[in-house]
C-alpha cells in the first residue's frame, strides 16, 4: 500500500505564506537512486509526492487489476486499498461510502463526476474498470479541484498509449458462485496506437447475474435506489492526442450506460426477526434503474510557454440517473390516483460544462519559487423529475462557479513550503415552482443566491534524510449542501429561494501532521488529522416516512491513518493499513456536539492486513483480509422524527487473487469471501432508518476467472 499525503491547489489572486513542515506519503528524498519517484498530476502539474504537504495514495494499475479480479467494482477497490473510505455497498447506490466522514469529490481525468446540487449517489458508475490506469486518493478538505472536496479527492485516470506501435488486447471475464442466474460476464477490446499521433480505443461489456449470501440465499435486490446485480453495462471509449513540439492536443469521448435487466424483483425482509431481504424470479414495476453518461473533454498542454507549462480542458458531460418504481409515500397525489396506488420513478439528470486554465512557472525571480495560477469556470444544471407522470420534484437547478487560484511554492534544500488561496464566486439561479402534494403542492417563489467563499490552503514538506519526511498542513474545503434536498422538501408557504438560509455553502477546515518513511524494505506513512465545519450539513431521515431533510449543524471529525509494506524478501510484500474515524455533530442549531455521525457519513475502523508474493517472473498471487470494527452509537437518541441510534457487529473478509502470464495470455483467478462469511454489509446493518427492503447480506464466496492477451 502507498502511503498517503494531501493534495492542494490553489487559487485566486492570493500569494501566502506559509509555516511549518509537511510530507508526502509515499516517496521520501531520492538518496537511493533505486526507489522510484512517486508523481501525483491532481495538483494542477506534475508534482513529486515528496514535496506535497498531506496525505494522498496511489493505486497503480497492478494493484486495480487484482481487486477487479476479486470483484468488478471501484468502490470496492477503495474500500481495500484508500484507508479512509467507507465500506462499499456491494450496490449502485453509494449512499454511506464516504471518505473521512465526509464526501469526497469523483474526478474522471480531471472532470467532475460527483453532482453535489442533487446527490442521487449514483456517481460511482461512469466508466468501465478495465480503463483506468491510476487512481490518486488526494485525503481530508481540498480546494484543489474545486467545489465537493470536503472529505477529499478520488481522480480515476484512464489508460494512456504507452508503446510506439499498435497494439490490441482482449479481455475475457468469468465469475460464479455456483448457482443458476449468478454468473458475471464480462469481455472488452481495446486498441492502443502510438506513433505521429496515439489513439486508444476501448468497447467493452459487462453481464450481472443475482448472486447469494455465505448461506446460500440469494441476496436482497436494491429495485429503487439501483443495484449492479441482475444488469448489463456498457462503454465506448476513445482517446486521440498529437503532440507538435512542446505542445499536445488531446480528446476523449466516453459513453458509459448500466441499467438493469427486470428479471427479479425485491422481496422484503424484517428486521425485527433477522430475516434478510431477498429476490425472487419477476418483473417489478417500471423501467429498469440505470445510469447514462456521456463525457467529452478536450485538453491542451505546452510545456514551455512564458516559462511554464501551460495546461486548458474544456469538458462536457451529460448524466442521468433513473430510480426504480415505488409508490412511494413522497410520490402520492389523490388527483392523479387513489392514494397508496401511485407508482412513479424519479430520474436525476445533471449536466455540466466546465473550463479549467492552470499555468505552473519553476524559479519565478529566484530558484526554487513556483507559482501555479490559473482559473477554473463551471455551470451545472440538475434537476429531479418524476419520470412516469413528468411531474418536477427538484427544480432545474442553474449553478455556475469562477474560481481564479493562485498558489506559492518555495523549495529551500529539504523543505518545501507551500500555500496559497481560491476564490470562490458562485450564483445558484432557481425559477419559482410547486412542490409535490406530499409537501401541500406549497408554491415557491424563485430566486438566486450568490456565494462568495476564499479557500485557503498552508503547508509544508521537510524531509529529514534517510527515506524520513514530515508534514504539517492546513487545507480548507468548499461545498454545498444537498440544494434538491432541500428545495424538494418546503412545505411552508411564502418561502422564496434567495431566503433559504439551508443553501449556505459548507467550508470545511483539514488540519493534519504526518510522518513518512521509504526505503529498500519497504515504506509507511502516518497522519492525524482533525477536520472542523461550524456550517455542516447532515442529512436526517424521519422514522416513520423514510423522507431526509437536511439539518445545518456544525460537524468535527478526528482521526488517523496508517498504511505501508514490508518486503522481507525480493518476492514477498507484507502490507497493512488502518483507519480510525471520530466524527462528530449536533442534535440542533447551537447545541453540543455530542451525536456521533452516523453510517450514511462515516465508515468504522477499518484494518487491512495482505501478504503477496511473487512465485514466478509473470507470476503473482495476493491474500488480503479486512476487518470492520463493531459501532454502537446514540443509543436512544432521538431527534424530532428521526432516530439516531445504530449498530454494527463487526466482521472480517478475506480475498484471494492469483495471475500468471503465459505465451498465450494473462490467467487470473480471484476468490472474494474466501470463506463464505456470512454477513450483513455495514450500511445495512447500521442505517437507522432501514426498513425490511434494505436489509442486505453481503456476497457469499464468489469465483471470477479471467483471460486477457494482448497482440
Amino acid at each position: 500500500m502507498p502511503p498517503t499525503f494531501t493534495l492542494v491547489r490553489l487559487s485566486p489572486l492570493a500569494v501566502a505564506t506559509l509555516a511549518a513542515l509537511a510530507v508526502p506519503p509515499a516517496t521520501a528524498q531520492p538518496t537511493d537512486p533505486t526507489l522510484e519517484r512517486v508523481v501525483v498530476t491532481a495538483t494542477r502539474g506534475s508534482k513529486a509526492i515528496d514535496k506535497i504537504p498531506g496525505a494522498v495514495s496511489v493505486i497503480t494499475a497492478q494493484e486495480i487489476e487484482t481487486q477487479t479480479l476479486i470483484a468488478e467494482d471501484l468502490s470496492a477497490v477503495l474500500s481495500v486499498l484508500a484507508p479512509s473510505y467507507a465500506p462499499s455497498r456491494q450496490k449502485l447506490t453509494s449512499f454511506g461510502e464516504s471518505m473521512r466522514g465526509r464526501t469526497a469529490l469523483l474526478l474522471f481525468d480531471g472532470v467532475p463526476q460527483s453532482n453535489p446540487l442533487r446527490n442521487g449517489a449514483r456517481e460511482g458508475y461512469f466508466a468501465d474498470p478495465s480503463l483506468i490506469e491510476r487512481i490518486e486518493v488526494i485525503s481530508g478538505a481540498s480546494a484543489a479541484q474545486g467545489l465537493g472536496a470536503t472529505g477529499g479527492i478520488i481522480n480515476f485516470i484512464s489508460r494512456t498509449p504507452r508503446e510506439p506501435g499498435t497494439r490490441h488486447k482482449v479481455e475475457l471475464k468469468y465469475g460464479t458462485q455456483g448457482r443458476s442466474d449468478d454468473a458475471l460476464w464480462k469481455a472488452g477490446y481495446t486498441l492502443e496506437h502510438k506513433g505521429s499521433f496515439d489513439a486508444l480505443l476501448h468497447i467493452g461489456m459487462t453481464l450481472r447475474g443475482l448472486g447469494v449470501d455465505g448461506n446460500g440465499q440469494r441476496l436482497g435486490l436494491e429495485a429503487v435506489q439501483g443495484d449492479t446485480q441482475d444488469s448489463r453495462a456498457g462503454d465506448l471509449f476513445l482517446k486521440l492526442g498529437h503532440d507538435f513540439g512542446t505542445q499536445r492536443l488531446q480528446l476523449s469521448v466516453n459513453k458509459f450506460r448500466l441499467e438493469g435487466d427486470g428479471d427479479w424483483k425485491p422481496l422484503p425482509g424484517n428486521r425485527a426477526a433477522g430475516q434478510l431481504t431477498g429476490a425472487a424470479p419477476g418483473t417489478p414495476p417500471g423501467k429498469p434503474p440505470r445510469n447514462d453518461v456521456r463525457t467529452v473533454s478536450l485538453d491542451w498542454t505546452h510545456n514551455d510557454l512564458a516559462g511554464g507549462q501551460a495546461r486548458a480542458q474544456v469538458y462536457k458531460q451529460d448524466f442521468a440517473a433513473l430510480y426504480g418504481a415505488t409508490a412511494a409515500t413522497t410520490f402520492q397525489d389523490v388527483r392523479i390516483a387513489p392514494q397508496g396506488q401511485l407508482i412513479d420513478q424519479s430520474e436525476v439528470v445533471a449536466d455540466k460544462a466546465g473550463v479549467k486554465l492552470s499555468w505552473v512557472r519553476p524559479d519565478l525571480f529566484v530558484n526554487g519559487l513556483e507559482l501555479t495560477s490559473g482559473l477554473d469556470w463551471l455551470k451545472d444544471t440538475s434537476q429531479q423529475r418524476l419520470a412516469l407522470t413528468n411531474r418536477t420534484w427538484v427544480p432545474p437547478l442553474k449553478f455556475t462557479s469562477t474560481a481564479p487560484f493562485a498558489q506559492l511554492e518555495y523549495e529551500l534544500g529539504p523543505v518545501t513550503v507551500r500555500g496559497g488561496a481560491r476564490r470562490e464566486s458562485a450564483i445558484l439561479e432557481v425559477d419559482s415552482y410547486r412542490t409535490l402534494a406530499f409537501y401541500k403542492n406549497t408554491a415557491v417563489q424563485g430566486g438566486e443566491r450568490s456565494f462568495s467563499q476564499w479557500v485557503k490552503s498552508l503547508g509544508a514538506v521537510w524531509r529529514l534524510g534517510g527515506g524520513w519526511s514530515t508534514f504539517v498542513s492546513y487545507n480548507e474545503g468548499f461545498g454545498v449542501p444537498d440544494v434538491g434536498l432541500v428545495l424538494r422538501a418546503v412545505n411552508t408557504a411564502s418561502q422564496s429561494v434567495d431566503k433559504l438560509i439551508s443553501l449556505e455553502p459548507v467550508v470545511t477546515d483539514n488540519r493534519e501532521i504526518g510522518l513518512a518513511w521509504r526505503g529498500r524494505l519497504g515504506s509507511f506513512s502516518a497522519s492525524a488529522y482533525d477536520s472542523r465545519s461550524d456550517l455542516g450539513s447532515q442529512i436526517r431521515v424521519d422514522a416513520a416516512t423514510g423522507v431526509g431533510s437536511v439539518l445545518r449543524v456544525p460537524v468535527q471529525v478526528k482521526g488517523l491513518e496508517f498504511s505501508g509494506e514490508f518486503k522481507p524478501a525480493p518476492d514477498w510484500t507484507l502490507s497493512a493499513s488502518y483507519a480510525r474515524t471520530r466524527g462528530k455533530t449536533a442534535a440542533l442549531p447551537d447545541t453540543p456536539l455530542d451525536v456521533t455521525l452516523g453510517a450514511r457519513s462515516q465508515g468504522p475502523d477499518k484494518l487491512v492486513l495482505a501478504a503477496a508474493w511473487q512465485f514466478a517472473s509473470k507470476g503473482n498471487v495476493r491474500l488480503q483480509a479486512t476487518r470492520l470494527a463493531s459501532r454502537d452509537i446514540n443509543v436512544g437518541r432521538v431527534v424530532g422524527t428521526a432516530k439516531l441510534e445504530e449498530h454494527f457487529s463487526g466482521y472480517t473478509l478475506a480475498d484471494l487473487a492469483a495471475t500468471y502470464g503465459t505465451a498465450w495470455g494473462d490467467f487470473g483467478v480471484g476468490i472474494e469471501n474466501l470463506f463464505d462469511r456470512q454477513y450483513v454489509g455495514y450500511y445495512a446493518q447500521s442505517n437507522p432508518a432501514g426498513t425490511n427492503d434494505d436489509y442486505f447480506a453481503g456476497r457469499g464466496r464468489t469465483l471470477t476467472l479471467s483471460w486477457r492477451r494482448s497482440f
